[in-house]
């Protein structure tokens, strides 16, 4: 179910002594594709979820995914599976459905069965098992399949030679996608696919027949095989896999987002559970900006109706089996089930140019405290339910793929050919969208596409390595980017040799803008939302981004498509080495310096300085992080001495994610941890937002806490934080809170040590401002003047206070001598890539 938020090669040359340095860094020199996903050069050695440096590398940057599609190959391309140890802890066994351990067992017998049924390794999950992608069609020769893929890629490629192609109207096998068990406590999907799949490989009917000659159809059996394991929502990090899209931070995630580049679905399902009766989208407003909102609308609803006739029609009833009539939010409902921002996986998918995506809610609760209260036989009659369910949802979106094949095809063609001629969105109406009863002027959403971004090289960029990372995450989303190859005037504005052009005349344009662009306030359009409203990669990565609204002169621009960002990293050759702290990927290499044990101290600007004697080491941190070591006049035997800092953290699991990322020594701890007797020698610093309770905690362990404050510090983000720093009496501050849904992307003055550096813009939810500063407190942050939310969903409270504009100049990050409190969200579920280091630069000057 969607829940709502809960209340890096670089050049190397050898010197005379034999040591490795890295070539003289250029803003416009071209280098081999940058090592950051490489393995680590630095002996960092980790274990369980605190991973290496480069293992954090490969997490954080997100690249893609070896490709699946195997063109060299035909079908059906079938492997014998090993078998993993049986598990009798798997909590599917309560259930009566398949766990984990029985899938590779089960997927060989399938493709045992004929030759329709093939199985590939889409990747691992975070806990290390195994993701499997299957596919079933008729079989098709080496040629065929290398003919499909040529079709596939003219489809995206040249959508308008593609719609006049009759190969593709006659031959092209439309590509269907199902996705199940994204989150793992929501199993029965996993089950449904592989009933589906054992059908599909035996049967003999020619609805089959013809269905498999046209068709590819994919099932992801088991998108997150950690979580159904542990009968947990997240996988093995914590991550709902389900919110992930944006950022890519989990192994899960990006695998998916690699089916949908290889596969091109024109049609996705996602099960899901548990909502009764059914749920099946398309969603209430607001709808996705950024989609080509009247195909995917005109599909969707039509494969609505569909899955929602084949559930009634089993029969189940609300006084024989406690099953609701299925639901269509469109039609049913006002707002409240949104397809607003794309992190959810159909949402994702409409941007590589799936036309009909539903999430699928299935009905009968088993999970969480039912998992724990209901009796076993219950349990497993409502999950025998929801199969069934399940399989008549996929059975009616395989049946309207087979009869809707021609058109789907087409639309996805269209979707691809308005991104690529720059052609404009067709807002929604009872005349664009026929047969779609209730559309009204609250459906209709579209944005207006700049002829392109900018994401400017040299001294004008804000941080290389962070377009650099930038760069990459836009090439992983299959988003085209080129590089200028000199120097070039566009919109008024001139840009150096090396600056990254994203034209926005490509196939994918929604999946760059959507990326890329400030978003949208919707405050006033609707009155709730489900998840977050605002994302930006172009104000939260550290990157400078600029769009170009008009396309005057962008065919003039010398330039060449690239395939990865150019390497940064670099080291002086010669004297002690300067490290800026403004990006995540510099932290990590600081910290990775300081577990090695290197002498570095931090100087009054906030940057570390290296010694010379560390140049080495240097190099090899600067090709793994894609970080710039410069030159330096300082001496490094200068300002303060800095040491590898333990961060005792109550915090969420993207935070958490985060801090390794950086490399920090972290140690998770909670009231319970607490309560149980936690040894403070550990830690140099508290950070705490998430599941410590001041109230909550037993004498001792207050009293140890209260001792550990009063000599170190706190670093508190959002209500957790504040209201532990009352409890303790660190900073005389009084928080303000806003609505707890409220969120989106702000604009900020940074004015203090701690966001040095920061970029002018922040992500909050749920956000909390300073007032009544008491003596000693600094005001490290506030919101802009005026309105400083920029895209998302703020309202204020029924009483008229706590909007954005009370937020208004007040404080948004203050600090203390022994205390930061932050009322944005820096590190929200791993995201905004940009404001890490504020975090990282207030546990370093707590800690230190």
């Amino acid at each position: 179910m969607r829940l709502p938020r809960p209340v890096l090669t670089a050049t190397v040359v050898v010197t005379a002594t034999g040591s490795l340095l890295l070539a003289p860094h250029s803003a416009t020199a071209d280098r081999n594709p940058p090592v950051r996903e490489g393995s680590a050069q630095d002996g960092d050695a980790g274990s369980g979820a605190a991973r290496n440096s480069a293992s954090a590398a490969r997490n954080a940057l997100a690249t893609p995914v070896t490709d699946l599609s195997g063109t060299t190959a035909g079908y059906p391309r079938e492997q014998v599976l090993t078998p993993d140890p049986e598990n009798p802890a798997d909590r599917s066994v309560k259930l009566g459905l398949t766990p984990y351990h029985a899938i590779a067992p089960k997927l060989n017998a399938l493709q045992r069965l004929g030759d329709r049924v093939s199985v590939e390794i889409a990747g691992e999950s975070a806990g290390g098992h195994r993701l499997y992608l299957v596919t079933v069609t008729a079989p098709e020769s080496a040629r065929e399949t290398r003919a499909q893929e040529r079709m596939r890629e003219l489809i995206e490629n040249a959508p308008r030679a593609a719609a006049k192609d009759p190969a593709v109207k006659k031959t092209y096998k439309t590509p269907v996608f199902f996705n199940n068990n994204i989150h793992g406590n929501e199993w029965e999907g996993t089950d449904a696919a592989l009933g589906a799949v054992e059908r599909l490989a035996t049967a003999k009917d020619a609805r089959t027949a013809d269905l498999l000659a046209h068709s590819r159809l994919y099932f992801n059996i088991t998108a997150n095989p950690d979580g159904r394991i542990a009968g947990t929502r997240a996988n093995a990090n914590g991550f709902d896999l389900n919110r992930d899209f944006v950022t890519a931070s989990q192994p899960e995630s990006r695998a998916i987002r690699q089916i949908g580049i290889d596969k091109q679905p024109a049609v996705m399902v996602d099960l899901h559970g548990y909502v009764n009766g059914t749920l099946i989208e398309p969603t209430t407003p607001p709808h996705g900006e950024n989609y080509e909102y009247d195909l995917f609308l005109k599909n969707t609803y039509a494969n609505a109706l569909g899955m929602e006739a084949a559930v009634n029609g089993l029969g189940y009833t609300p006084a024989e089996d406690g099953v609701e009539p299925a639901q269509i939010p469109f039609r049913d409902q006002e707002e409240g089930w949104d397809d607003w921002p794309p992190i959810f996986t159909p949402q994702y998918a409409a941007f590589h140019g799936t036309v009909a995506a539903h999430t699928v809610e299935i009905p009968l609760q088993v999970n969480n405290a039912a998992y724990e209260s209901l009796p076993v036989e219950e349990l497993r009659r409502r999950a025998a339910v929801n199969v069934d369910v399940a399989g008549a949802a996929i059975r009616a979106t395989l049946d309207f793929a087979r009869t809707h094949r021609t058109s789907l095809v087409a639309d996805q063609i269209e979707v691809f050919r308005r991104g690529a001629e720059g052609a404009a969105q067709v807002p929604v109406s009872a005349e664009t969208v026929p047969g779609v009863p209730g559309i009204g002027p609250e459906d209709v959403y579209t944005t207006e596409f700049p002829r392109a971004y900018v994401i400017p090289a040299g001294a004008t960029q804000r941080s290389a390595t962070a377009a650099a990372r930038l760069v990459d995450h836009l090439l992983a989303n299959d988003v085209r980017v080129t590089r200028a190859t000199d120097r070039f005037r566009l919109a008024g504005r001139s840009y150096p040799k090396g600056s990254y052009v994203v034209d926005l005349r490509q196939p994918k344009r929604g999946m760059a803008n959507v990326l890329l662009a400030d978003g949208t306030d919707i405050s006033g359009k609707v009155s709730v939302m489900y998840d977050i409203s605002g994302w930006s990669l172009g104000r939260l990565w550290g990157a400078t981004v600029t769009p170009v609204r008009g396309g005057t002169g962008l065919a003039a621009v010398p330039r060449r498509t690239v395939h990865a960002a150019t390497d940064v990293g670099y080291v002086a050759p010669r004297g002690d080495l300067r490290l800026r702290l403004d990006d995540p990927q510099e932290i990590a290499a600081l910290n990775s310096l300081l577990k090695q044990g290197v002498s570095v101290r931090q100087a009054a600007d906030g940057s570390a300085l290296v010694p010379g004697s560390a140049r080495a080491r240097a190099v090899a941190l600067a090709r793994v992080y894609d970080v710039v070591f410069d030159a330096t006049k300082a001496n490094a035997t200068g300002g303060t001495p800095l040491r590898l800092t333990r961060v005792a953290a109550a915090v969420t699991p993207g935070e958490l994610f985060a801090l390794r990322e950086m490399n920090f020594d972290v140690v998770p701890v909670s009231t319970a941890i607490l309560n149980a007797g936690f040894d403070w020698s550990a830690a140099d610093v508290l950070f705490a937002s998430s599941g410590l309770s001041h109230a909550g905690l037993n004498a001792s362990a207050r009293a140890a806490l209260g001792a550990f404050l009063g000599t170190h510090g706190l670093v508190g983000r959002g209500a957790t934080g504040a209201a532990l720093n009352a409890a303790t009496g660190l900073l005389a501050v009084r928080p303000v809170a806003a609505d707890g849904d409220a969120n989106g992307v702000v604009r900020v003055v940074n004015s203090g040590v701690v966001t040095a550096g920061a970029p002018d813009h922040s992500f909050v939810y749920a956000p909390l401002w300073f007032t009544g500063l008491g003596p000693g407190v600094r005001v490290e942050q506030s919101y802009a003047n005026g309105n400083p939310l920029v895209s998302g969903h703020w309202r204020p409270l029924a009483d008229g206070t706590a909007g954005p504009t009370a937020a208004a100049g007040r404080a948004s990050v203050v600090s203390g001598p022994h205390a930061v409190l932050f009322g944005t969200e820096p590190l929200f579920r791993d995201h905004p890539k940009g404001e890490f280091p504020q975090v990282a630069r207030a546990l370093l000057a707590l800690a230190h």
